[in-house]
């Protein structure tokens, strides 16, 4: 080439490229991102190899919190366990409830009675709502856009006066009780929920027209992040993230528990499985709760009056009217706060979709009041293994959103 032999003597370009390529010799970046990090939502951190603003590897460090919940729950009776797991997921606690109660329900061998499964529906899916809400809301925040974050979070505390007016707390409610539920739905609960309903409805619509078009929001989530069928399947990942590769796995339809096989509802699924995919899935599968929600709340007014707790006093926690008014109840409460229910020896292992996947728990009892083994399957920790894989290539700001939709939660993760 004529570029090549400018004057005798002199060096070609491609030699003084590689001379200076080896005088200029440069190292990557690591960086150190958390564990107290606002974009890291928790206890967790990111150690991030860096070529420019290019991410050339990633390691995920979980395990900052340091509650050992599992341990803590092999500590006291079968029902103390229970405002334990409200804490693995701050976002769903109703969620967590339900599938410790249902595993340790297993190992009882009963069954509750219809509406307090109605009930239990109708409060998982409330919780699952303020889930997708926070989470479709904070990735808003994060990538600077203050007001779609200001409409998820305004629906997500009516949902939260849903969750307050139903089980007497807004976040850590401890509703779900062995063998049943705290109580039953008040009478006000079905007009007030119907009109919190068309709110949300209308805040979602609004989210909608902001954010889904948005040409800076797609620009940031399409293509990034992004995680094949077989990867999800390699990785046991569930929820959203597995839905949004295009597999229609919800152990709702799949594996029914409860009275989810009585209700009418569809499973959003995605193409690509990408961020953006991912944002759709979350987004109608708040429309697909809602729907759900409707549905309970008028299976439980044709229901109208009858229990929500097994008749065995020996497992369910007494009612605190009865308690105050009849003896035998009185010292029922009494040897369930000091000694709890016994279950009889064996092992059991009851899985649930929670808002992030497949939320497991593997309980094991050798007929004592305290469980001997209690293991929990959290869908955060496996959904945020493939990570590294998905954003190694990609640029350093869209390492932000693929965390968002991920949703890892510290709780659950923490081991």
């Amino acid at each position: 080439m004529a570029s090549e032999t400018l004057q005798p003597g002199a060096p070609s370009v491609r030699a003084a490229a590689a001379d200076l390529e080896r005088d200029l010799h440069t190292d990557h970046q690591v960086l150190n991102m958390g564990p107290s990090h606002p974009a890291t939502h928790g206890t967790v951190k990111f150690l991030i190899e860096l070529d420019g603003e290019t991410i050339v590897d990633l390691d995920i460090q979980v395990g900052y919190l340091h509650r050992g919940f599992e341990k803590e729950c092999e500590s006291g009776s079968w029902y103390k366990a229970i405002p334990y797991t409200d804490r693995l997921n701050y976002n769903s606690a109703i969620l967590c409830n339900l599938g410790y109660c249902l595993a340790v329900e297993k190992l009882l061998q009963i069954e509750t009675p219809e509406r307090c499964q109605w009930l239990r529906v109708l409060a998982g899916e409330l919780s699952r709502i303020g889930d997708h809400l926070t989470r479709c809301g904070a990735a808003c925040l994060e990538l600077q856009a203050m007001t779609p974050f200001l409409y998820g979070i305004e629906a997500r505390e009516l949902n939260w006066d849903l969750q307050e007016q139903l089980c007497g707390a807004r976040v850590t409610s401890n509703y779900i009780r062995l063998g049943g539920v705290k109580h039953g739905m008040p009478e006000s609960f079905p007009t007030h929920f119907r009109k919190v309903v068309g709110s949300t409805r209308k805040l979602l619509a609004d989210f909608e027209k902001v954010v889904t078009r948005n040409r800076i929001f797609v620009d940031r989530l399409k293509g990034t992040g992004i995680i094949s069928r077989e990867e999800c399947l390699r990785y046991a990942v569930t929820g959203p993230m597995l839905r949004s590769a295009g597999v229609p796995l919800d152990l709702r339809k799949d594996e029914p528990y409860l009275v989810y096989d009585q209700v009418d509802f569809d499973v959003p699924i995605g193409e690509v499985g990408d961020n953006y995919d991912r944002y759709l899935v979350c987004v109608e599968e708040i429309h697909q709760s809602l729907r759900i929600a409707e549905q309970c709340v008028e299976r439980l007014e044709e229901l109208g009056a009858g229990p929500v707790d097994v008749a065995d006093a020996r497992v369910r926690w007494p009612a605190k009217g009865q308690v105050f008014n009849r003896m035998e109840e009185m010292i029922q409460q009494f040897k369930s706060v000091t000694e709890g229910p016994r279950v009889p020896e064996g092992e059991a292992y009851t899985a649930i979709e929670s808002a992030n996947g497949e939320l497991g728990f593997y309980v094991v009892s050798d007929g004592g009041p305290i469980p001997w083994k209690v293991r929990c399957r959290p869908p955060s920790l496996l959904n945020l293994q493939p990570m590294p894989g998905m954003v190694r290539g990609a640029m350093l700001p869209d390492l932000i959103p693929t965390f968002d939709f991920i949703n890892m939660i510290g709780g659950e993760c923490d081991r």
